[in-house]
């Protein structure tokens, strides 16, 4: 149950990471857009594994097939599914654990929930289902065409960024916009990988160019919708909107976001700061929408840590194989895909109700 996000513009994933392929069926899709498999495999090649020596090893091409959904070249207005074959899984590597729960990953839960697991690269729980989602996001990009949304790593195991320069983001493999930092988190993630160990990060996606809006008060809140699809990503253990929890340190007249007329008649106003995060009683503001997301280190590491036997036996478990030393690196490409879907879907959900 539960592998679909959205309401209007609705995905579900399925697949696993050690089985033949894994995909996605994208519901709710305007007819007559422009979309091929290029529009998407550039967002898969953002997310791919083992394009640096600071992310897992497994070798995989993602590439994308379209199934349905598109007919000489646009879409149909019926379901889109898409495939990305698995082409180098080493379940081997897994063996070790088969009987024993890695602490903080998901083998106990999935075992309790449903009796039994599938150990190889932890299956559905796997981030390798994140490239579904990174699909999904290219096709609502498409429907948001005009909206410019961008993530970058603000913070790697506890070494935040001091400096934003757009223009360098392409230049380190952390996605960051602090050169400074980059080289900092390089020699931070050589020690980590080297003792087996990983970091956690934090992760800032925001969109540029939300009309005023978008969103519904109370039960379908803008950023409500947000922090669940954030949420939904692996690994991600705290949301945060425009100032987040910085906020309640805030007095009251320095948190407000002051408006000022625009330059002319029927302009929209001009805000002098965007503390709310471009969201003010779960609707958009018209400025630009800012999450940030927390994520925890990664769990499969090559240091012992005691746990126990799907039996109850105490026993240490480390996990072989290859695993990202900081899984908020390849977070990027999924939080702007995640944004972009819920985007896609208040868009639409706009349009239902008032035209």
């Amino acid at each position: 149950m539960f592998n679909s996000f959205g309401r209007i513009f609705r995905f579900t994933t399925w697949g696993e990471s050690h089985g033949p392929a894994l995909g996605v069926v994208v519901d709710g899709c305007s007819p007559g857009i422009a979309l091929s498999e290029a529009d998407i495999q550039p967002w898969l090649d953002k997310r791919k594994p083992g394009q640096s020596r600071h992310t897992t090893q497994r070798r995989e091409p993602d590439k994308v097939k379209i199934l349905s959904g598109v007919f000489e070249g646009k879409t149909t207005g019926t379901p889109i599914s898409m495939m990305i074959e698995n082409v180098d899984q080493r379940s081997k590597d897994y063996g070790d654990i088969a009987e024993k729960y890695r602490p903080g990953h998901a083998d106990y839960t999935y075992d309790q929930k449903y009796g039994f697991r599938d150990y190889r690269g932890g299956g559905r729980s796997s981030a390798r289902e994140t490239a579904a989602r990174v699909a999904a996001g290219a096709v609502a990009r498409k429907v948001i065409a005009g909206v410019g949304i961008l993530g970058h790593v603000v913070e790697i195991g506890g070494d935040r960024v001091e400096r934003f320069a757009a223009h360098t983001l392409g230049d380190n493999d952390f996605w960051c916009a602090d050169p400074d930092a980059a080289k900092r988190w390089e020699v931070l993630l050589d020690s980590v990988r080297k003792s087996g160990s990983s970091v956690g990060a934090v992760v800032e996606v925001f969109a540029s160019g939300v009309p005023a809006g978008w969103g519904s008060p109370l039960y379908a809140k803008l950023d409500g919708e947000l922090a669940a699809a954030m949420m939904s990503i692996n690994a991600v253990k705290g949301v945060e909107i425009g100032d987040g929890f910085a906020a309640a340190r805030l007095r009251g007249e320095d948190n407000a976001d002051r408006m000022r007329p625009g330059a002319g008649a029927g302009d929209p106003p001009v805000f002098d700061t965007n503390h709310a995060g471009g969201v003010m009683g779960g609707i958009s503001t018209g400025q630009d929408v800012v999450c940030r997301i927390a994520l925890k280190p990664t769990s499969s590491i090559l240091t012992p840590v005691q746990t126990i036997t799907r039996y109850g036996e105490a026993v240490e478990v480390m996990t072989k194989g290859r695993h990202d030393p900081c899984v908020g690196i390849r977070a990027v490409p999924v939080a702007e895909a995640m944004m972009a879907c819920v985007l896609a879907d208040a868009f639409l959900m706009h349009r239902a109700q008032v035209g």
